[in-house]
């Protein structure tokens, strides 16, 4: 299976240490995490032409490196992280292998290609406005975006620092977890999950078959508590939610690399070169006016994700768009996914999605939202909830295509 996952410029392969929690794996890295002695393209011909190779491998990669799992390469991906879809007009499209006529979402798109392709064990990307979780639902996996500032983003080509976070991609819950356990050096004592809030307001942004792909594992998840609400997050205050993270995002986005876009003539596809011309035109005002909005959000989501809380709300509002889809209808899609993707990223919460079944032929997923600093309290019960019981067939043989 031709994957096209993989960057072309050089070949990364990195041993890990011989002995530790990961040893026996493989894993990838996005492109946009530095590895001595390589270069780092983020997705981007020019970026590649004008940078140096990395003196020092990012730490994220080393963690794992010395918990014993060795590097495959590095992964393509959206230029310079900014995209959901996983097309690159300068390095091609990674296959989704869940959905081959379809895109496999962005911007980890390689990374999310080489796990469900199977040409490593787990694979690490990152996830600014849903570059994680997006291809995670895309192609059929379980994907980890972890509480903002947990990992460390040195040695990774920013896009929007105060939303970047360092991610991970897996095939089944335990190895998400062993994945978490090197990567997040959890040292507090597991909390216990206490309540379930089911995001009602979040549901009415999907299609009809995603939402009824996600009912049993709704059902599934109650079953695991006393208590259980539904609840409206944000109501009609979403849409100021994904506007506060556009012009947060965007400004930030060309606060890091406005110098550069203006010091080179750097190839970029239209659609990027459209959003940082929209960030370099947020003024400071702006930018300070939305940070009281995003701190407004916090405190009400931490009113809200009281400790124990799981959140659970839809990853995607769709099944990935198809291959030869026109941008407008790209545009629309993103449109319609970021009211679920901005709530994690403005909050700075952990949020985990795994795969809940099929939409019109193609994998969708269903995705919990945990309290600040809960991300182990998360993991393991996105672990149990996926493991089936002696009576039952495996989690991931009910959704049936």
């Amino acid at each position: 299976m031709n994957l096209d996952a993989y960057t072309r410029h050089e070949r990364v392969k990195v041993s890990g240490v011989e002995d530790g929690p990961l040893r026996g794996t493989v894993f990838s890295a996005k492109d946009n995490f530095d590895v001595a002695g390589h270069r780092t393209s983020a997705g981007n011909p020019t970026w590649l032409q004008t940078h140096n190779k990395a003196i020092r491998t990012a730490p994220a990669v080393q963690t794992l490196l010395d918990a014993g799992s060795t590097l495959l390469g590095k992964t393509l991906m959206d230029e310079l992280a900014y995209g959901l879809t996983g097309r690159n007009v300068h390095y091609g499209t990674p296959l989704n292998p869940a959905a081959p006529e379809r895109v496999p979402g962005g911007s980890s798109s390689g990374s999310a290609s080489a796990v469900a392709g199977r040409a490593c064990d787990f694979a690490i990307g990152t996830d600014t406005g849903g570059s994680v979780r997006v291809p995670a639902s895309y192609c059929g996996l379980f994907g980890m975006r972890p509480t903002h500032g947990r990992i460390s983003t040195e040695g990774v080509v920013p896009l929007a620092p105060s939303f970047d976070a360092v991610g991970w991609f897996a095939r089944d819950a335990e190895l998400l977890e062993r994945v978490g356990r090197a990567m997040l050096d959890e040292s507090t004592e597991l909390a216990e999950p206490a309540r379930l809030l089911v995001a009602v307001d979040a549901l009415h942004f999907t299609d009809a078959e995603v939402h009824q792909a996600m009912l049993p594992w709704i059902g599934r998840a109650r079953s695991f508590f006393d208590e259980t609400h539904d609840v409206e997050v944000a109501g009609p205050a979403i849409a100021d939610w994904v506007d506060t993270f556009r012009y947060l995002s965007a400004a930030e986005a060309w606060a890091c690399h406005g110098e550069w876009l203006s010091s080179v003539t750097a190839k970029l596809a239209p659609d990027v070169a459209s959003r940082f011309d929209f960030g370099r035109r947020v003024d400071a005002a702006t930018v300070a006016e939305r940070k009281q909005k995003r701190d407004a959000v916090r405190a009400h989501m931490s009113a809200l994700m009281t400790p124990g809380t799981i959140l659970c709300l839809p990853t995607a509002a769709t099944p990935a768009p198809l291959l030869d889809a026109d941008e407008a209808t790209l545009d629309r899609v993103r449109q319609r996914t970021l009211p679920l993707t901005c709530i994690a990223g403005l909050a700075g919460l952990p949020q985990i999605t795994l795969p809940a079944g099929f939409a019109d032929e193609a994998p969708v997923g269903i995705s919990f939202v945990g309290p600040v600093g809960e991300d182990a309290m998360l993991l393991n019960f996105v672990r149990i909830l996926t493991t089936p019981a002696p009576t039952e067939p495996p989690a991931d043989a009910a959704p049936q295509r």
